[in-house]
């Protein structure tokens, strides 16, 4: 069951719709691809961008950020939605480092909120309600984001969680690893609720865009 969701060919197709980049996110996405470092990609970066500047989002928070590929495409709506304050979170050191250079060269100063700690202690301390969160954090630990994430995500917010579809493995019944059963749970939790609007795009490996009523 596990492998491409997506054929090669409708990626490259989806991908060449996206618009042109700054090079220093080109240089983000070809390090990606080079040390095989899981990015969301320019066909996800572009809905989380466009999402972003739909809602009129300027308060964002990413549980999980990497080098800051995602954090680049919600700064950039944030930044042309008058500005604001994108939070991004890493346990490492090193990661924060690379994502702040990254960052200040596509001209982000005073818009990144820079944090190296554990995301949904973090994200628990805040005073909030943020217009949008982004959820890429490790899979086990999906379940227990969700009530957080729901007290401090504002009313009529939205919510972005990535790897919803874990390269087909959600589907496999034979399938019972850790990771595996955390995305399932946390899908059931909240599809089955009633305040949440959900849908899960399959783009690469599945995102779930959630409204908050």
């Amino acid at each position: 069951m596990e492998g491409e969701l997506v054929s090669p060919s409708v990626e490259k197709y989806l991908e060449s719709l996206v618009p042109a980049r700054p090079p220093e996110m080109l240089a983000m996405e070809a390090h990606a691809e080079e040390t095989d470092f899981p990015i969301i990609g320019p066909t996800c970066g572009y809905l989380c961008y466009q999402l972003a500047r739909i809602s009129g989002a300027r308060t964002i928070f990413e549980l999980g950020s990497g080098y800051g590929y995602s954090t680049a495409w919600f700064a950039w709506a944030v930044q042309e939605n008058g500005g604001g304050t994108v939070h991004h979170v890493v346990w490492d050191e090193d990661l924060s480092q690379r994502a702040r250079k990254h960052l200040d060269t596509l001209g982000y100063q005073g818009i990144v909120e820079y944090h190296v700690a554990e995301a949904i202690e973090t994200l628990s301390g805040m005073q909030g309600p943020f217009d949008l969160i982004f959820n890429d954090i490790d899979k086990t630990g999906y379940p227990k984001s969700l009530p957080v994430i729901e007290q401090k995500l504002k009313s009529k917010g939205l919510l972005i969680i990535d790897n919803m579809l874990w390269s087909g493995r959600v589907y496999d019944r034979d399938d019972d690893s850790p990771d595996t059963l955390a995305i399932r749970e946390f899908t059931e939790e909240i599809t089955s609720n009633p305040a949440w609007i959900v849908s899960l795009f399959p783009s690469r490996d599945g995102m779930i865009v959630a409204y908050k009523k």
